[in-house]
């Protein structure tokens, strides 16, 4: 007689099966989840998209922070500032320049041209020494005083596609107002200026580079252009931020240096500027990162021997 208190041998053989069946499952579950987690773990996240390596070894080489290189415009600006003993002016250029140029929406970096040799400042040299660092990664540069700030929002950096853009403007400068005058703030793109071989380098101390390279895109048929339509003048439009009496410009002019310095220069220029590199410091003043080229400029004294002559 069946009694359902003690079931037959064989379905209690059935349910031991199927305990051992569920625990083989239950244990393969565990070990699969334990393989993936483990795979996941040792998988790099997004390995196709993120190129940090990259985006690093491009900020080293060309002196910028990592996270400057991953802006996405269609032209690059390197605002190249000549630079000696004018900390005090630089403290104020820096974040003035930030805000001025957000404003723009444009994809810049400030560099500090920072002579250290023993020469006689050189503006001219500096100038080609910075387009030279910076020309595989910035295809126009800004020339740009350290003293002059720019203050009205009209005078926009763009890139000058048809030719150089004299943004201080002989009307607008605040001191200079002659109708050749192109200096205080100059823009190029990297072809023009590779066009007229840069500046001259015969330039030491102060003054009248900047009307030779006038010459220098007269003669290419590079026609320059000034912003239009500005009212504020020359007493709004840029703050002059030099101290003539604080800090006195170098205009000594020894050995034959005033003739020769008047004269259109067809030795020297970007093809043969002669300069050691010494360091390439990134820094941040304020909020506005820059950075600093510590440059060693070589004289060749059989063309200018007055890069060494008494400025006392």
């Amino acid at each position: 007689m069946y009694n359902s208190l003690n079931p037959p041998r064989s379905n209690a053989l059935i349910d031991t099966v199927l305990r051992n069946i569920k625990l083989k499952y239950v244990f393969a579950c565990i070990l699969a989840i334990l393989v993936v987690t483990c795979f996941i773990s040792l998988t790099p996240i997004c390995a196709e998209d993120c190129n940090c390596d990259k985006y690093e070894d491009t900020a080293k080489s060309n002196h910028l922070p990592s996270k400057q290189i991953q802006k996405h415009h269609k032209h690059r600006l390197a605002v190249l500032v000549p630079f000696r003993d004018r900390f005090d002016e630089l403290l104020m250029f820096a974040p003035h320049m930030k805000e001025f140029l957000d404003k723009q929406d444009l994809d810049y970096h400030i560099f500090i041209l920072n002579q250290v040799d023993k020469f006689r400042f050189n503006r001219a040299s500096l100038i080609n020494v910075g387009f030279l660092e910076t020309r595989k990664e910035f295809d126009y540069i800004a020339m740009h005083d350290v003293d002059l700030l720019p203050m009205n929002d009209k005078l926009h950096y763009n890139y000058p596609r048809e030719g150089p853009l004299h943004i201080s403007s002989p009307t607008l400068h605040p001191r200079y107002h002659y109708e050749t005058f192109i200096g205080g703030i100059l823009l190029l793109n990297r072809e023009h200026f590779e066009q007229v071989n840069g500046m001259s380098n015969k330039y030491w101390g102060w003054g009248l580079e900047d009307d030779e390279f006038y010459v220098r895109l007269k003669e290419a048929g590079l026609n320059v252009t000034r912003p239009p339509n500005l009212s504020t003048g020359k007493e709004k439009t840029f703050k002059h931020v030099h101290n003539r009496n604080h800090r006195k410009r170098d205009m000594v002019k020894c050995f034959n240096q005033r003739e020769v310095t008047r004269r259109r220069d067809r030795q020297t220029g970007l093809n043969n500027v002669s300069y050691k590199l010494e360091k390439s410091i990134n820094v941040t003043i304020g909020n506005t990162e820059l950075t600093i080229l510590n440059v060693l400029l070589n004289c060749d004294e059989a063309i200018s021997p007055w890069c060494l002559c008494s400025t006392k």
